[in-house]
């Protein structure tokens, strides 16, 4: 008899238990369901960008940094091909497309063979595409994402690819790989055949209504924000965006907050910081897009961390860090953080290979 009871009980039990499972993937279908228009990605990288960057960056601010509203974070290991230390080239390419390369590579394998980005496989699947950087758009984290070269200081070279047809915005600096070149070809010109809008200042950038954008903002690197650099990259990232979205299809967006890497390198903490602090208010914009959106995945990580910053006095209510030390001006091995926002943003915690990027991104576009 008692067993019999028992029997019973576990009978309603699992009973029941089917019952809220089978709640549990109504849910998720229902989550699911949710994405009825286009896709979106914004992914953002800032240039050596380590934990200790990012928590000096929370300690100064003097509101909620951005990164503490993103529900997800994660890790990723940025060794190259062939050293324990990447660069940027390799480090970038390892995101983009989803291959281990050399350092000093862009866009290519160990081997030299091309290998494809997200960037122009979301092209080639009719989604808009663009790069947005605070460094010369030929430079090497956004070039991985557009070029192929063995070499990441073919600058000229690198310009030419963006003539390729596979990103339709490009904002950032390197004027003069594309017009002041050693062969006296104008690019411009070329962009311009091609549809492009080229502006070479903000108010320009602002003002214009063309669906395809090369924005070369400066020579080559734009001026630091100690420099008074402002709030343009906010306003180029939601320029981007602003652009991309009119894609019916969907976007991929990649921005990098480029000098974080400059400021570490020449050890100078308040140089790094401020750009740090700039880089999250452009993530702060597009978050704002992405939550009234709905449709749009953020992804903020880095290609490797510089200059093994430490933190070593401080305070959250002064919001001030008083002990700052760099241990080099040069990269370093250890994991750089993954903080992600939106549809799908729970794929990326944990702690992966910086070269599991890709196949995520493939996975939310679903594109095969």
């Amino acid at each position: 008899m008692f067993i019999m009871k028992r029997k019973s009980i576990y009978s309603g039990v699992f009973l029941i238990v089917l019952i809220l499972a089978g709640c549990g993937s109504s849910n998720l279908t229902v989550s699911k369901s949710k994405i009825t228009g286009p896709r979106n990605i914004i992914l953002f990288i800032g240039d050596g960008m380590g934990v200790a960057q990012v928590y000096a960056g929370i300690t100064l601010s003097n509101q909620t940094f951005s990164l503490e509203k993103f529900p997800y974070s994660g890790f990723s290991k940025t060794y190259s091909a062939n050293n324990y230390i990447t660069d940027s080239a390799a480090g970038g390419t390892a995101i983009a497309c989803g291959t281990k390369t050399n350092n000093g590579m862009i866009g290519v394998g160990p081997d030299s063979s091309s290998v494809s980005s997200i960037l122009e496989i979301a092209h080639k699947n009719g989604l808009a595409t663009g790069v947005v950087s605070t460094s010369s758009i030929t430079h090497a984290t956004p070039a991985s994402f557009v070029a192929h070269n063995a070499g990441r200081g073919n600058y000229e070279d690198i310009a030419k690819d963006f003539l390729k047809g596979t990103v339709d915005v490009f904002i950032g600096g390197g004027a003069d790989n594309f017009r002041a070149r050693k062969d006296s070809v104008d690019l411009t010109a070329k962009l311009k055949e091609q549809g492009f809008s080229v502006v070479y200042t903000l108010d320009e950038l602002k003002n214009t209504n063309s669906k395809k954008i090369a924005g070369l903002l400066a020579k080559f690197h734009m001026p630091t924000e100690l420099e008074g650099r402002g709030d343009a990259l906010k306003h180029m990232t939601m320029k981007a965006i602003e652009t991309l979205s009119k894609n019916k299809n969907g976007f991929f967006l990649m921005v990098e907050g480029s000098m974080i890497d400059f400021g570490c390198h020449a050890k100078d903490f308040n140089y790094a910081e401020s750009e740090m602090l700039d880089l999250n208010e452009a993530i702060d914009a597009a978050r704002d897009y992405a939550a009234s959106d709905g449709n749009t995945l953020i992804v903020v990580t880095a290609d490797h961390e510089t200059g093994g910053l430490t933190l070593n006095g401080g305070s959250m209510k002064e919001h001030k860090v008083t002990e700052p030390k760099f241990s080099g001006g040069e990269h370093t091995a250890v994991m750089v953080p993954i903080f992600s926002y939106g549809p799908d943003a729970e794929k990326f915690s944990g702690i992966h290979e910086n070269t599991f990027f890709l196949n995520q991104f493939l996975n939310y576009f679903n594109i095969k």
